[in-house]
Order: C-alpha cells, then structure tokens, then sequence
C-alpha cells in the first residue's frame, strides 16, 4: 500500500502546487495576478512542483506521478505489469486532489474573474490553436521527449564520486534533473498545447472542474479531452519502444 500512497500523495503536491501556480497567476485580484511574464512564471512553478512530487514520493514508489511513465516504465520492464492500473488510479485520486484543494484556496478568487477560459486553464490545458492534428502532435511529441530522455536521467543519482573512491551525498538535489526536463520541455515544445505530458493531470482536474460550483464556469471542453491523454500516451510507448530498440 505505500507505493499507493506515495503515487497519491506525490501527485496530490504535484498538481496543487502546479495548477496552484496557474491560478496565482491567471485569476483576478490574486497577489500574483500578472499579464507579462506569466508564462515564465507558470513553467517554473510547474518544475518546481514537480520536483517537490518527486521529492516526497520516490522514496516509497519510485515518483511515477504520470501515467505515462508507469507505463513506460513496464514496456521498458522496470515494473511489473500488474502494478500498472493501481499506479494509474492513485495518480487519478492524486490529481482530482491536488485540484480541489486549489479550487477551495482560491474560490473567491474564482469568482472575481470574469473570462471563462482562466477559469478552466487553472485546471487543464488549452491550446493556443485549436487544431487536432497539430495538438495531438504536440502532446506526443513533448512527451516523448520527457520519456525518451528521463530514461537517461538516473532514478538513482545521489551519489557523485568525486573520484572513484570517495563518493559524495548529493540528497534531494539529484532530484532536480527531472524538474529541469520538465522546465525545457514546455519552454521550448510549450507553445502549442500546454502541455499536458501527463494524462492524469489533466483528466482529474477537469472532473473536479466539471463538478465543482464555480460562477459562470463555462464548459469543462470534454471533446478536447482525448488530445491531453491519448497524445502522452502514444508519445510515451513510441519513447519506450525506441529506448528498447537502442
């Protein structure tokens, strides 16, 4: 059960803090409401949140997080496939929990602002276009960038040698190559869709989003839905075929 519970509560402070960071930035009257600069701050907030994630999770669960990696990483045979649905779910719970907590910090905020769309960007991606094929491209594309090279990333890294006989501890700092993954991988592919990258962050949001009371809220865009989880997870078992195949 602690694999469970760490998946839930990783993703849990990956989403509050990530989604928290949209709402800081997106929703009327908030201290960080700001109209320059906010992509910037929003992509560093979503790194650090996910380096938090990890932080707290890896110890207990490995810090999947993402559905996509729980099911790279058993294509890639790193875990047992019968452990997948049970990572998946915890990553669902986590999400819709992380958001409802945003939703009830920021619920007078919600009702300060006016667009319909920042409403929802709190809680799901939106793209910049609505385009099927060039959105579905991006969310594959961005993730299986992050796949393909967290393979290379080692789970493991505390450990520096300064030279082959004296190692050095290095702690939660060998967490941080992940974070920065993420944090070049919506600079630079980000511009499209979001992105997602992970279909669990989007689809727990947008539940929450779509049952939640929130004045004149608008749609929960469930017809896009399909983009923010289909889309990572092909992107994801091409990386994992491709690592295999190498």
């Amino acid at each position: 059960m602690k694999e469970i519970y760490a998946e839930i509560i990783g993703t849990t402070i990956l989403v509050l803090l990530g989604n928290g960071v949209v709402a800081n930035v997106v929703l009327s009257k908030t201290k960080g409401n700001e109209k320059n600069g906010e992509w910037l701050t929003i992509t560093i907030g979503w790194a650090l949140a996910v380096f938090m994630g990890i932080v707290v999770a890896d110890p207990y669960s490995g810090a999947h997080l993402n559905p996509c990696v729980t099911l790279s990483y058993a294509i890639i045979g790193k875990i047992n496939w019968n452990v997948v649905p049970y990572y998946i779910i915890s990553q669902i719970i986590g999400s819709m929990l992380g958001s409802l907590m945003v939703w009830i910090l920021y619920k007078d905020y919600f009702s300060l602002t006016k667009n319909e769309q920042d409403k929802l960007s709190v809680f799901v991606t939106i793209p910049g276009i609505r385009n099927f094929f060039s959105n579905f491209f991006s969310e594959v594309l961005a993730t299986f960038v992050f796949i393909f090279i967290s393979f290379f990333i080692r789970s493991n890294g505390f450990l520096v040698f300064i030279d082959k006989k004296f190692p050095m501890w290095i702690g939660s700092i060998g967490y941080l190559p992940n974070s920065l993954l993420i944090l070049g991988i919506i600079l630079s592919l980000g511009g499209v869709t979001g992105p997602a990258i992970n279909p669990a962050r989007d689809l727990g949001p947008r539940i929450i989003h779509s049952i939640v009371p929130i004045p004149k809220k608008g749609g929960s865009n469930w017809d896009y839905a399909m983009v923010p989880i289909l889309g990572p997870i092909l992107g994801s078992i091409i990386a994992a075929k491709l690592y295999l195949f190498l």
